[in-house]
C-alpha cells in the first residue's frame, strides 16, 4: 500500500465534523506520492527542485502515474509546483482507486468527512495496516494527518516525529504551506462573496 492510499483510507475514517476539504487532501496526497518516490530512490531533491531518478516500479498504478508525471526537463519543478499540478483532482482519483479495489464500503447511517465520496474504509488488512502505521508515529503518514486535521494531533498522531530525511521534511513543509495558502484563498473568497451579497441586499 502506498502512503497516499493509506492516507485516503484514514481520512475517510475520520469523524464528519469538521470536514477535510478535498483540495487539502489532494495536496497531501501529492506530497505522499513524492515522499514514497523519495523513499524508493526514484526521486531526489536539489534544494526544493524535484529530480527524477531510476528505480524499480511499484504495484501502485497511481504512484506509477505520479512518477511518469515528474518533469524531466530543465528547469526542474519545485515541490510546491508539483503539489498544485499533481494534486488537482487527486482525492477523487484515490477514492475511485480504493473503491475499485474493494477497500471502501457504503456507510451505515454515518456522516463522512470527505463529503464528495459517500464511502468509508472496509475492515480490511490494508486499513488495519494503515492504522497501525499511523499509531506507530511514522513521520510521513502521521505528519500528513496532522496537517489535514488543522494541525491538531489526534491520539494516533500525537507521537509523530520529524522525519529523519531532510528531503521528506521539505515535502512535508511544502504541503503545510500549500494547505495554509489554500485555506487563505477560501477565506478571501468567502469574504468577497459575503460582501457581494451585502451589496445586493442593500
Amino acid at each position: 500500500m502506498s502512503t497516499a492510499r493509506e492516507l485516503t483510507l484514514l481520512t475517510l475514517a475520520l469523524p464528519p465534523d469538521p470536514a477535510v476539504e478535498q483540495g487539502d487532501l489532494s495536496l497531501a496526497l501529492a506530497g505522499a506520492e513524492a515522499a514514497d518516490l523519495l523513499a524508493d530512490g526514484r526521486l531526489s531533491l536539489d534544494g526544493d527542485r524535484m529530480v527524477p531518478g531510476e528505480g524499480a516500479a511499484s504495484d501502485a498504478p497511481l504512484l506509477e502515474e505520479a512518477f511518469a508525471a515528474l518533469v524531466r526537463l530543465q528547469p526542474r519543478e519545485t515541490v510546491e509546483q508539483w503539489l498544485w499540478r499533481r494534486g488537482e483532482g487527486l482525492a477523487e482519483a484515490y477514492a475511485a482507486d480504493l473503491h475499485r479495489a474493494g477497500l471502501l464500503v457504503r456507510p451505515h447511517g454515518r456522516g463522512l468527512r470527505l463529503r464528495s465520496a459517500p464511502v468509508e474504509p472496509a475492515d480490511s488488512p490494508e486499513y488495519r495496516h494503515a492504522r497501525e502505521r499511523l499509531a506507530s508515529g511514522e513521520p510521513v503518514l502521521a505528519g500528513l494527518m496532522v496537517l489535514l486535521t488543522a494541525g491538531e494531533p489526534t491520539p494516533e498522531t500525537d507521537g509523530a516525529l520529524l522525519a529523519p530525511d531532510d528531503a521528506v521534511n521539505t515535502v512535508l513543509a511544502a504541503v503545510g504551506d500549500a494547505v495554509t495558502d489554500l485555506e487563505a484563498a477560501r477565506l478571501r473568497r468567502d469574504v468577497e462573496e459575503a460582501a457581494f451579497d451585502n451589496i445586493w441586499r442593500a
